[in-house]
């Protein structure tokens, strides 16, 4: 039984876009409809996500626009923006709730960046523990009828390069989000 790298890739790519998603709520100076992916709301007596119970846009680089379906959760909504921790402040105006994200000050922009190294480290020790689990799961085929230390030794290499390959995938996604941070 040979390695199966598809299974492999498939591990990394969830790992990658896992890590892409985290790094999406990070907020910039810049408004966008992630920033509001962690917020929970109190609805229909449970503890459910913001886009479960409204539509969420980002009309301009400076606002969020928050469409809660049932009217009747509007104050509910809009506490659980301004209690998520995101330092956003809420104004429901129209049957609509709108944010305007304020610009990030120097030192929250590099308390930020902190926040992103973290993440970024968090994702690389999934793709690290994904490897090892790979790696083992090659080194066990050893006595296997039919594979060869040859055999074991290509599909280490070829598992090293993928790992790698992702591993350059995940410092460029924290380079970009770094530079986006920084951006005044």
């Amino acid at each position: 039984m040979a390695f199966n790298f598809n299974t492999f890739q498939v591990r990394l790519d969830k790992a990658l876009e896992h890590l892409r998603s985290d790094l999406a709520t990070l907020r910039t100076g810049r408004a966008s409809a992630q920033l509001l992916d962690p917020v929970r709301v109190e609805a229909y007596g449970s503890n459910m996500r913001i886009n479960e119970v409204a539509n969420v846009t980002a009309p301009d680089p400076a606002s969020i626009v928050v469409s809660v379906w049932d009217k009747s959760l509007l104050e509910a909504v809009a506490k659980g923006v301004s209690s998520s921790g995101l330092n956003l402040q809420p104004i429901i105006a129209g049957g609509v709730i709108r944010i305007n994200i304020p610009p990030l000050t120097q030192e929250r922009r590099m308390e930020m960046v902190k926040l992103l190294g973290q993440k970024a480290e968090a994702g690389k020790v999934m793709i690290r523990n994904i490897r090892t689990d790979a790696k083992k799961e090659i080194e066990d085929q050893e006595g296997d009828q039919g594979i060869s230390e040859d055999d074991i030794k290509l599909e280490l290499d070829e598992m090293e390069q993928m790992y790698k390959k992702s591993l350059e995938t995940l410092d460029k996604m924290a380079e970009d989000k770094q530079k986006e941070l920084m951006t005044v």
